[in-house]
């Protein structure tokens, strides 16, 4: 078989080319956003939204409302009980992201294992991206379009935010709002990913290629480049590479990702660690 009929085949079916077109538009607005999550060093609050919208999934199941409500929701709601705890006890944010998350993704897998079903709900933990329908391409395609304009039009004031929320509230922005705006928007973005990759596998989108990006260069801009080429790339890699291997989809995405970033740690020119080992090694003199 020739490398065309390897990249052609698989467009044959119109499953594998909307799973291929919801991934890509996933991977970007996740990549996008992880590049400002790796900044300001919101990893763990990612983990924390992208568990958390679990049980809200599963009602707006019971309910007949769209996933996306659900998730939004709960999304919000995680948030919001981070914040109270955090502001109103003496507990420190990591522990208020712990707390909040393991409760939250455990009341869903609670609310999975009493819901009758004749769908699987294991498919929002593990993902589902064969199975997207014409119908979850639009709503993703809408919400992603959302989280990726607001990104774009706010995103000269939420750089300042992530390097120097002091020098923001000075010139007038408020720090507040813009982490809200941020976190709101990890919300909605988690919510794009969930039908692709899971429940699990979203935090991995939402940090990876950020931090990828970061290695690979000293400038945001380009990180803002960088990271949602890297990531759509690799999405469809994975994607190429679970029709081939008859493998989880979701899981190879992020495994791409994951070797991608690993080659980059390793051989990028100026933070990879065979790089720096490069340049501070002392060059040997010749005697005489």
């Amino acid at each position: 078989m020739s490398p065309l009929d390897l990249l052609l085949e698989p467009l044959q079916y119109d499953f594998m080319v909307r799973a291929i077109v919801t991934t890509v538009i996933a991977a970007v607005v996740c990549a996008l956003l992880s590049c400002w999550l790796v900044l300001v060093g919101w990893s763990l609050m990612g983990d924390a939204v992208s568990h958390a919208v679990l049980p809200g999934v599963v009602l707006a199941y019971v309910l007949g409302a769209p996933f996306a409500l659900g998730a939004l929701v709960f999304g919000f709601l995680a948030v919001a009980l981070i914040g109270a705890i955090r502001g109103t006890s003496r507990v420190k944010e990591d522990a208020a992201i712990g707390i909040v998350f393991t409760t939250l993704f455990a009341l869903g897998l609670v609310l999975i294992s009493v819901t009758p079903s004749q769908t699987d709900l294991n498919h929002i933990i593990f993902g589902n991206i064969l199975g997207v329908s014409t119908a979850d391409l639009v709503q993703i395609g809408i919400l992603a379009a959302v989280a990726f304009v607001v990104l774009v039009v706010k995103r000269r004031d939420l750089t300042l935010y992530a390097f120097d929320p002091m020098h923001a509230h000075a010139i007038g922005l408020s720090p507040r709002f813009l982490g809200a705006l941020l976190l709101g928007l990890l919300a909605l973005t988690a919510v794009v990913a969930l039908q692709v990759v899971g429940v699990i596998l979203v935090v991995a989108m939402l940090i990876i290629p950020g931090a990828t990006a970061y290695l690979l260069t000293d400038r945001f801009g380009r990180m803002l480049v960088i990271a949602p080429v890297m990531s759509a790339i690799c999405s469809v890699v994975g994607i190429y590479l679970s029709y081939w291997l008859d493998a989880a989809s979701g899981g190879l995405v992020v495994v791409v990702q994951g070797v991608a970033f690993t080659l980059v740690y390793l051989f990028a020119p100026r933070h990879g660690l065979l790089g720096r080992y490069l340049t501070t090694r002392p060059v040997a003199v010749p005697a005489g």
